[in-house]
C-alpha cells in the first residue's frame, strides 16, 4: 500500500525549547484511492533545551557620598538617619577618630566599615546599606587615611576608597605617603572595575580648567593651591574625572567647608573618565547638621549592567534511518561506512 504524506509547518513561540512544530493535517492515501485525514501534532529532530535568560539591558542607580565627619563619637545614629532622609547608599567618611579595624552597626539598616590607629585624629571608613553589605567581596584597609571597599552589583564590580589627606600645615613626607597609598590602591584595581573615591582632600581645585580639561570642568571653587595641584596630578595619572566640577551649581551647592568667613572646597567624589558617563549628578548636600564644618558631597551614579548574550540552541540531528528503504541511499551507506572502516 502506497502513502503519501503532507505535513504544514508553522513556528511556535508558546513552548520552551522548540521552534517548530509540524500541526494540521496528515493526508494518507491507500491502494484503494481512499483518503484518511488525521489530526496530529508533532516535531522533528531532538533539541537540547536550554532555560532562556532575560535580554533586557539592566540599569542600579546609586546615590553615593562622601563626609568629613569630624568625629563618629555620639554620631552614628545621626549620621544613618541623615542618609536614610538623603537616600544615599554609600558613604565614605574621614576623620572618623575611632581606633581600631571594625564593621559596626550605626542604626536604620547602615553599617560602617571602619579603620584608624588613633582616637584623637584621622581614621577613614566606608558606611553601607544593609542590602549591600553581603555584596562585599573585599576590605583593604591601608592605613588611617586609606581604605577601600569592593562590591559586586548587579554582576559589575564597584571599589569604593575613602582618603583623608593631610592638611596644608603637615609636613611633605606625609602628603607624599599618603598619594602613595592612593596610588598603590588605584594600581591593585582592574582596568575594567567601576571605582568611586570619595575624599577629603585637604586642596582646593579652583575654577575654571585650562590645559586640565581632560580631568576636570570648570565649575570649582576660587582658586588652585599646591594640594589641589596634587589633587588634578593624581587625577591625570591614574586617568580620573573630579566628579564635583561637572556640573554647573550655585556656588552654595559647590562648597564643601565652612568656617567663619571661609567658603571653599575640599571634598571630592572621583570616578573613571571612562565612567564619567554613569554619574549623572553630584553637589552637595546643605542643611544638615552631623558635621559642623564640612558638608556632604553626593553623585547619582547610573551603573550599567551588561545583557547577557543568548546562547546558541543546539540541534541533534535525528537519524533518518527509513531513507535506508530506498535502494540507491542503502547503498551509498554501504559505501561510506567502508571507507570509514578503511580509513580506521
Amino acid at each position: 500500500m502506497l502513502m503519501f504524506c503532507t505535513l504544514n509547518f508553522k513556528l511556535d513561540r508558546s513552548r520552551p525549547g522548540l521552534t517548530m512544530t509540524a500541526i494540521g493535517a496528515v493526508d494518507l492515501q491507500g491502494t484503494g484511492g481512499n483518503w484518511a485525514t488525521v489530526d496530529q501534532r508533532s516535531r522533528g529532530g531532538r533539541r537540547v533545551h536550554r532555560q532562556r535568560e532575560k535580554r533586557k539591558d539592566k540599569s542600579v542607580g546609586l546615590r553615593i557620598g562622601t563626609l568629613n565627619v569630624g568625629t563618629m563619637t555620639g554620631k552614628g545614629r545621626e549620621l544613618a538617619d541623615m542618609m536614610e532622609r538623603r537616600k544615599v547608599d554609600i558613604l565614605c567618611v574621614q576623620e572618623t577618630r575611632w581606633k581600631g579595624s571594625k564593621v559596626r552597626s550605626i542604626g536604620a539598616g547602615f553599617k560602617l566599615f571602619y579603620y584608624g590607629v588613633d582616637s584623637k585624629r584621622n581614621g577613614v571608613g566606608v558606611v553601607l546599606k544593609e542590602e549591600f553589605v553581603r555584596n562585599v567581596l573585599e576590605v583593604k584597609r591601608v592605613s588611617d587615611r586609606v581604605m577601600s571597599l569592593k562590591l559586586e552589583i548587579e554582576g559589575v564590580m564597584l571599589n569604593v576608597v575613602s582618603g583623608y589627606a593631610p592638611q596644608v600645615g603637615c609636613e611633605l613626607e606625609e602628603k607624599e605617603r599618603f598619594w602613595s597609598e592612593l596610588d598603590e590602591v588605584m594600581e591593585s584595581i582592574p582596568t575594567g572595575e567601576r571605582v568611586v573615591i570619595g575624599a577629603d582632600f585637604n586642596g582646593h581645585v579652583g575654577e575654571g580648567n585650562r590645559g586640565d580639561e581632560e580631568v576636570m570642568d570648570k565649575f570649582g571653587v576660587e582658586k588652585r593651591n599646591l594640594e589641589g595641584q596634587m589633587v588634578v596630578d593624581f587625577a591625570k595619572r591614574i586617568d580620573m574625572a573630579v566628579g564635583n566640577n561637572y556640573f554647573q551649581k550655585r556656588k552654595e551647592h559647590r562648597v564643601t567647608y565652612k568656617s567663619g568667613g571661609r567658603r571653599i572646597q575640599v571634598d571630592y567624589i572621583l570616578c573613571r573618565r571612562g565612567n564619567l558617563k554613569e554619574i549623572s549628578d553630584c553637589k552637595v548636600v546643605v542643611g544638615e547638621s552631623v558635621a559642623r564644618q564640612h558638608r556632604m558631597v553626593v553623585c547619582r551614579m547610573i551603573l550599567m549592567v551588561c545583557k547577557k548574550k543568548r546562547s546558541k540552541i543546539e540541534i541533534e540531528k535525528k537519524t533518518k534511518w527509513w531513507k535506508l528503504k530506498k535502494e540507491e541511499c542503502c547503498e551509498e551507506f554501504r559505501q561510506k561506512l567502508r571507507q570509514a572502516l578503511v580509513v580506521r
